[in-house]
């Protein structure tokens, strides 16, 4: 695994694409190993896409992505603005609310943020907010995608580790609301000081224009509850829920809303296409790697390793949180997802962790990786469409970064605050 490990960290620096670099490397142990044939290599590649739990991926990606162009992201900006609009730092905080009503609509961090900073990110600079306050608040905010349902990062988690997903879902719930208000503190705070929306008259929303609001995105609200109440009585299943959300997301833009037509159809779709393919190929190539990580017995070596420094639960949660943060500002997120989750997730069971606990606070963790230098996707994405540079919304997005941290600390150290609701429920 050290032959794979090199050839994988070189591909990396030479800006391999991470599919390719997972696929080489994996190959490279085949090449050189004389008991598993290559062959086996190929038929690990077709088997890690031959899962009933993997098909709601494309669907809920297609449905994300119909939403879209369906005008629900209006709807929601209008409601969130009618929420928030008064508030120092409004646009803030408009910013926030509106990633965490669109992460029941487009389970992707990276996409709520690229659509935030084509929409908001003028708006804010206009306002007078700096540039690295703008792009901080956007990027990092995108983060509240990974925990509220349906969270991408989720379903692959609950796919790699056999975790119900339906318990994943009502367990990034709270999680997700929490981190909303979290970081809605720190942009109050932060634009307190810089004397943000000073020198601006801003009127609350009466009760009135915030029912309107509301009225007009509560097909777009209810999404989200429709698929966990579905899945909590067993409507259907993860993969189900996500056909039935293809279908409902169609429903709202052509009956509904009325404004989807044929053209934003058939680019919503080829969007979708890109977007799996990437992801597949993904996971095809991780599955080779998988298979080398467990016939190579890496995950019992690394539970002995980790379980020779402490065996409670609570300090070895943390020991994992830091590894992830460290290799996820390296790594793209499904990746590490792919890869990691069959390494801890036997350890931290075995230690008497709940595999639903962790499995939120570690795609907060890997996803987060994707907020900060130096190969940060989410963060390229937001500072490239705004053209803010790097340096300065690292500067500025620090007081949010340490915002995640403390909220990741309080789920770490009381899980009941993440298994309240599935656990209730089911």
């Amino acid at each position: 695994m050290v032959l794979v490990a090199t050839i994988f960290a070189i591909l990396l620096i030479l800006n391999m694409p991470v599919a390719f670099a997972i696929g080489i490397s994996s190959l490279a142990f085949f090449i050189v190993s004389p008991n598993l044939p290559v062959e086996v290599a190929v038929q690990r590649m077709v088997a890690g896409t031959q899962s009933f739990p993997l098909l709601a991926v494309p669907f809920f990606i297609l449905a994300g992505n119909l939403m879209n162009s369906s005008g629900i992201t209006k709807r929601l900006l209008r409601f969130a603005s009618a929420l928030t609009g008064h508030l120092v730092g409004s646009l803030a905080h408009v910013a926030i609310v509106l990633s965490t009503v669109m992460g029941g609509v487009s389970g992707s961090a990276n996409a709520d943020a690229a659509m935030q900073s084509r929409v908001l990110g003028p708006q804010m600079l206009a306002r007078g907010y700096s540039g690295g306050y703008s792009s901080g608040v956007i990027a990092v905010s995108s983060l509240i995608t990974a925990t509220l349902p349906p969270s991408i990062g989720l379903i692959l988690f609950g796919f790699v580790g056999e975790v119900s997903i339906g318990r994943l879902f009502l367990a990034g719930i709270v999680p997700g609301i929490m981190m909303m208000f979290f970081l809605m503190i720190v942009a109050y705070l932060v634009a307190k000081r810089n004397g943000y929306d000073q020198d601006v008259e801003i009127k609350r929303a009466s009760f009135k224009e915030v029912l309107t609001t509301f009225k007009e995105s509560i097909w777009a609200l209810l999404f989200p509850v429709i698929l966990v109440v579905g899945i909590r009585f067993g409507l259907f299943t993860a993969s189900e829920a996500g056909a039935f959300a293809v279908v409902y997301a169609l429903f709202i833009g052509f009956v509904v809303y009325k404004e989807l037509n044929w053209k934003n159809f058939k680019e919503s779709l080829s969007q979708s296409v890109t977007d799996n393919a990437a992801i597949l190929l993904i996971i095809s190539a991780s599955s080779i790697l998988g298979f080398l990580i467990t016939y190579e017995r890496l995950p019992q070596d690394a539970a002995e390793l980790l379980l020779g420094i402490t065996e409670n639960p609570t300090l070895l949660l943390f020991l994992i949180l830091f590894f992830l943060l460290v290799i996820g500002m390296f790594i793209e997120s499904t990746v590490l997802v792919l890869l990691l989750t069959p390494i801890f997730l036997p350890i931290v069971t075995q230690v008497g962790v709940d595999p639903v606990h962790f499995g939120i606070i570690m795609m907060t963790i890997v996803t987060f990786g994707g907020m900060t230098p130096p190969v940060g996707v989410t963060m390229y994405t937001v500072c490239s469409i705004m053209k803010v540079p790097v340096e300065h919304y690292v500067k500025e997005a620090i007081p949010f970064m340490i915002g995640i941290f403390v909220l990741v600390a309080v789920l770490t150290l009381f899980p009941g605050i993440v298994l309240f609701i599935p656990n209730l429920f089911m």
